[in-house]
């Protein structure tokens, strides 16, 4: 027989459990979807913080004035931290990338400057020489010719000693020709001076050979390992002397820069040795190293 009354207490018991969960669940979904608000609005909120911070307007003042010491309560601020390191970082690359820029700048204009072949080694001497003609008739006689194949008889006969106004400096003077010490542009010049005087013991032949309309030439050449001499400068005059004329005169004047190496060797020869005047102030023949 079943007893009457009201519910039983497990009845109870069962419901009071299940309605405790039931609240219990409604609690925790309710906290979990506060929080789970909060924390995003949060990390809008860093998040809107922390671009602001790098694209703030001051930046780039930060950057120029990144060595200025702040006050404390600005070194404290997050912002300013990311702020300064971020300028420090900024201004270190432009710096080595200027640096870089100017090296290379300045590699390309020393590469740009022109560079000898040999450029001279140690100090630079003082090289030159200046010659002037010999009293002796040394000159080549008329018929010896350069044993090189040049053109025209070299001149043998200059005075190098300190006499009058020749001297060496540097320099060494062999058989007629100047001994290049050391490579560098030199400027190289002569004058030769030719004379012709009737005397009445000379043969008639030569005398109407000489009066005859002749070019009178100045060669400079330029020995090296070349077999043949190398011309650097001529210059001509055209000579026509009057048969009534006692004596004429002609004078041949040049001169120019060139490059010359060590142990090149320069030297002058004429087209009529037989008239050449080696007079000290009027023939002469030199160098100078210029650079």
């Amino acid at each position: 027989m079943l007893p009457t009354g009201g519910p039983s207490p497990a009845r109870t018991c069962g419901a009071v459990l299940v309605a405790a969960v039931l609240l219990q669940s409604v609690f925790v979904a309710v906290t979990y979807i506060y929080f789970t608000n909060e924390l995003k609005q949060l990390r809008d909120t860093y998040s809107r913080s922390g671009t602001a911070c790098l694209t703030g307007e001051e930046l780039g003042d930060l950057i120029q004035n990144v060595d200025v010491v702040e006050s404390k309560d600005r070194v404290a601020d997050p912002c300013w931290q990311v702020k300064w390191h971020l300028g420090k970082l900024i201004k270190k690359m432009m710096s080595r990338i200027l640096q870089e820029n100017m090296s290379a700048i300045t590699g390309d204009r020393t590469q740009a400057l022109p560079h000898r072949d040999e450029p001279p080694q140690g100090p630079m001497l003082r090289i030159a020489a200046h010659l002037t003609g010999s009293s002796k008739r040394s000159s080549a006689s008329p018929h010896n010719y350069l044993s090189h194949r040049g053109i025209g008889q070299k001149i043998h006969s200059w005075e190098s000693s300190r006499r009058g106004h020749s001297f060496l400096y540097n320099v060494e003077l062999w058989n007629g020709e100047l001994v290049v010490p050391q490579t560098g542009f030199y400027y190289i010049y002569s004058q030769t001076y030719f004379r012709f005087r009737e005397n009445e013991n000379e043969d008639s032949g030569l005398l109407e050979r000489i009066r005859n309309p002749k070019q009178l030439v100045q060669y400079i050449y330029k020995l090296t390992n070349y077999p043949d001499p190398i011309l650097l400068m001529k210059s001509a005059r055209t000579s026509c002397w009057s048969k009534k004329a006692e004596y004429g005169l002609y004078s041949i004047y040049q001169g120019g820069v060139f490059q010359l190496k060590r142990e090149d060797r320069i030297f002058v020869s004429v087209s009529n040795s037989d008239i050449i005047d080696m007079d000290k102030e009027a023939s002469f023949f030199g160098a100078f190293m210029i650079g």
